[in-house]
């Protein structure tokens, strides 16, 4: 965050530092009503969320727009924050304030996902938060999807489902003048030079049988047919039918 010091109009630098009784005064001030507390307090606890959206400094959404979904989320836990419970104010904020910017940008994703999987989603998020703040630790998919309830295979579904994609044109690693971008990566098993030679040389081969060797081979491996089936149709034993077939795939293999 040190180098973009302005956010939303505002200098992050000059926001204020609350002490704990200094916070714990003013949410006993917004609790009777007071509105010029529930400001100071918002303002309080802006550096609480220029900590959290650091977590969302990769996605390709505008930072001022998290940053203003993360006050959202400070502002309704401040409004639902219970001062009778011995917790501190910011253990109870940030899982909310993560869940705010979590749904906006599930929300804001150009790649459209079912209700279903968008719940099961939000449930899973939530249950990872929970298990964070007991445990200290990543919670794994198994944990998560016992404590939810719901079988493991939709809770990986519904985390792929959420998941931002990415372009081919993504660079994943840069030196000097030098980018390597995502699509340099990943091989083209379908269209590789190798199996492009091979295609190219088994219709060669093909071409060089004769006509009735060129059809049972089209017959049995291009239409599934059966030898029975093959001899019925050109009126030649089955027998016949198969000696040619393995003469001809005898004489592709010598050719190619």
């Amino acid at each position: 965050m040190a180098s973009k010091v302005v956010i939303c109009g505002i200098n992050t630098a000059n926001l204020p530092k609350l002490t704990a009784g200094e916070q714990r005064d003013l949410l006993v001030r917004i609790k009777a009503g007071d509105e010029g507390a529930r400001q100071e307090f918002v303002i309080g606890n802006m550096r609480l969320v220029l900590s959290i959206i650091q977590r969302f400094m990769s996605r390709k959404e505008n930072i001022d727009d998290i940053f203003q979904v993360g006050c959202v989320g400070l502002i309704k836990a401040i409004d639902n924050f219970n001062t009778d419970f011995n917790v501190r104010f910011s253990t109870y904020a940030v899982p909310m304030i993560i869940g705010e910017i979590r749904r906006f940008l599930r929300d804001n994703n150009s790649v459209r996902v079912s209700r279903s999987l968008r719940d099961t989603a939000y449930k899973a998020l939530q249950a990872r938060e929970a298990l964070e703040l007991t445990s200290q630790n990543e919670p794994s998919l198994e944990e998560i999807a016992a404590m939810i309830e719901i079988p493991l295979k939709d809770v990986v579904a519904a985390f792929d489902a959420i998941s931002d994609p990415v372009s081919l044109f993504d660079p994943v690693y840069h030196d000097g003048g030098d980018t390597v971008m995502l699509m340099d990566q990943i091989s083209d098993v379908k269209n590789r030079d190798e199996i492009w030679i091979e295609q190219v040389a088994l219709r060669d081969s093909i071409s060089k049988l004769n006509g009735r060797e060129r059809e049972i081979l089209y017959l049995r491996y291009f239409e599934g047919k059966t030898q029975i089936e093959v001899s019925d149709e050109i009126g030649i034993s089955q027998a016949q039918v198969s000696r040619l077939e393995k003469n001809a795939i005898k004489t592709i293999g010598k050719n190619m």
